[in-house]
């Protein structure tokens, strides 16, 4: 604080002039000062915007309400916030229907060969849960009651364990839906739509490369994450599948065949039988769905380029009713002697209709007559040899996956099914229906919002209690963004009023840079505002003064978006204000310090400043989706 309100001081005194800029420019340095000393950050943009907008207009309080009732109702009015509180109470939902326990136990014994598998587990939970429901503080705080524990338990370095679920709790604020990408895109004027398309992968680079740097430290330094313990690993069998694998064998599939015909043998149920032998098949019975919806793609006659051509056009005939050559005044039409003994009071054809009537089905006809044929001869075409090697590739796997199938690893399955599935395909049903365009953002955040409901009621979670809970929460964290949308319009209108904005866009200009200084000084400048500022000042405070910039100089403000989701995870991780940290201390033990978990989050940083350099180096792996999908 200090050093901004140094640097003000001096820009003042240093100033030949002191303009309305230079006002804009100390609105701008009192308001992060103000929010740094605990103000909220809201009501301290609506008020310095107040106060300034009040001296830009020479104290005219007339005008100074008028333009903060206009900038309030301008923010109320933008339909795709109207998303926000649907997919924050579907995150609600989701959060209070205890999946994430029983998400964390399967994929913690699915991997438990994997090095590090509970920091691996650990990451993958955050990833997929954070993805449904987009609360990184809710995310964090049941991790670190969940796993925080479990990791120590098990011989885990703290820092790694601190590190490995702070990283992993922010994902929720980059893989759609994420709060965020809408909260950017209403600023910035960007489709939301492209947003999540463009910001999916990404955020599974930057998942993947958590996973990474944990299976390379583990391999390392194997102290750090011990292997799991193997009576850890057992599952407890129900009776009537640990008598089957007792008297036949540990082999699902071939067992369960087995005891088809022996069942009186072994006292078990045919329906119990029938069950496990369904979800045993469940993998075999998907891959022949795919199979065949996959061959009937590539199968299909294809489609013939003849029957969208356009017929050729037939020569305008003198006579027709086309347009003629220009040469002079005509007499119209029936003006002539031989007209005057046909107006016998009946409707009669304009002159050349006969002619173009008889001549349009000929022309139709042969016009048509290619298309036809061609449709006629086109057939179901051959499978190329690429469907054929990805079909035995896939033979294999699953001939594999039966031969390694157990009884144990046939309870872990049913455990996936019962939590990892759900989400998934909730989640994929809403990121699908909208990058596909099949509905809006509004839309598919009200169908997250009703499969929420579902999967509580699911999980016989949905009561009074919980729903009253998540509406009372949802309305306080929408409230909370749009009071500081509310906050910004009227912020950002008082500094373009004061000229804040054409001055900082003279600045930058006046010092040349290319388009790849231009993003290096963006990008740091944001990396270190995410050390005092939350995302949502950053956003709503600073990206108007940055997008009016990228015109200058050929940036797309979707890649620039993206850029700064990804930089903006920072805003998480980096002291002094790292609220994940804050939210990890307050569920921990009490020898865990502040400091250890500080510690472990500074090589996520990392991380993802290597992630931001991979996307600017290869800006297709965000763009690539919605230049598929959108034709960008």
């Amino acid at each position: 604080m200090g050093l901004i309100l140094l640097g003000v001081a001096a820009m003042l005194l240093l100033s030949p002039e002191i303009t309305r800029g230079h006002l804009g420019l100390l609105m701008l340095a009192l308001v992060v000062v103000a929010i740094m000393l605990g103000f909220p950050t809201a009501f301290t943009l609506m008020g310095m915007g107040m106060i300034f907008t009040w001296l830009a207009y020479e104290r005219d309080t007339t005008k100074t309400l008028t333009l903060m009732v206009q900038s309030a109702f301008k923010v109320m009015g933008n339909d795709v916030l109207i998303s926000i509180p649907l997919f924050v109470f579907m995150g609600y939902l989701v959060e209070r229907a205890n999946l994430i326990e029983k998400l964390f136990r399967s994929l913690h014994l699915s991997m438990a060969r994997v090095p590090g598998s509970l920091a691996v587990a650990t990451l993958f939970t955050c990833a997929v849960f954070a993805t449904a429901t987009g609360i990184v503080g809710a995310v964090v705080t049941l991790m670190g009651l969940l796993a925080f524990p479990q990791m120590l338990k098990a011989g885990y370095d703290v820092r790694v364990s601190a590190g490995a679920i702070t990283a992993g709790g922010c994902l929720g604020i980059l893989i759609p839906p994420s709060v965020m990408l809408i909260v950017y895109g209403a600023t910035a004027g960007v489709s939301v739509v492209q947003l999540y398309a463009g910001a999916f992968f990404p955020g599974l680079m930057l998942a993947g490369l958590y996973i990474a740097y944990v299976i390379i430290l583990a391999k390392l330094k194997p102290n750090l994450m011990p292997p799991l313990a193997p009576e850890a690993r057992i599952v407890p069998l129900p009776p009537g599948t640990q008598r089957i694998a007792d008297s036949i064998s540990s082999r699902a599939l071939p067992a369960l065949l087995a005891a088809l015909k022996g069942r009186r043998n072994l006292q078990v149920g045919i329906g119990h039988i029938l069950r496990q032998l369904f979800v045993t098949l469940l993998p075999l019975l998907l891959f022949l769905a795919v199979a065949a919806w996959s061959y009937r793609n590539v199968t299909a006659p294809a489609v013939q380029e003849a029957a969208f051509q356009p017929a050729e056009e037939a020569p305008v005939d003198e006579g027709s009713t086309g347009l003629k050559e220009p040469g002079g005044l005509a007499e119209p039409p029936g003006s002539g002697e031989e007209e005057e003994g046909k107006s016998d009071g009946a409707l009669t054809l304009p002159p050349g209709a006969e002619e173009n009537a008889a001549s349009a089905p000929a022309g139709a006809a042969a016009a048509s007559a290619p298309a036809s044929a061609a449709a006629a001869e086109a057939g179901p075409r051959e499978a190329p040899r690429g469907f054929w090697i990805g079909l035995g590739v896939g033979a294999v796997a699953l001939v594999a996956f039966y031969a390694l199938l157990s009884f144990q690893r046939l309870e872990i399955f049913k455990m996936l099914l019962a939590s990892f599935f759900p989400l998934v395909v909730l989640i994929l049903s809403v990121l699908g229906s909208i990058v596909f365009g099949l509905a809006t953002p509004t839309e598919a955040a009200a169908v997250g919002a009703s499969g929420g409901l579902l999967l509580a009621a699911a999980y016989r979670q949905l009561n009074f209690q919980v729903v009253k809970e998540s509406v009372f929460l949802t309305a306080k964290t929408s409230a909370m963004v749009c009071w500081l949308f509310v906050g910004s319009a009227i912020f950002s209108a008082a500094f373009a009023l004061l000229g804040g904005q054409e001055l900082v866009e003279r600045w930058v200009l006046s010092m040349n840079l290319s388009k790849t200084e231009f993003l290096v000084l963006s990008q740091f400048i944001i990396f270190i505002l995410g050390w005092p500022l939350e995302w949502t000042e950053i956003i709503v405070i600073f990206m108007p003064i940055f997008i009016p910039l990228l015109d200058n100089f050929g940036v797309d403000p979707l890649f620039f978006g993206l850029l700064v989701a990804l930089n903006l995870q920072t805003a998480f991780l980096s002291p002094p204000v790292a609220m994940a940290a804050f939210y990890l201390k307050g569920v921990s033990p009490p020898h865990v310090t502040l400091n250890q978990i500080f510690a472990g989050m500074i090589p996520f940083m990392g991380i993802q400043v290597i992630a931001i350099v991979l996307l600017y180096l290869w800006p297709q792996i965000g763009l690539w989706l919605p230049q598929l999908l959108y034709g960008r």
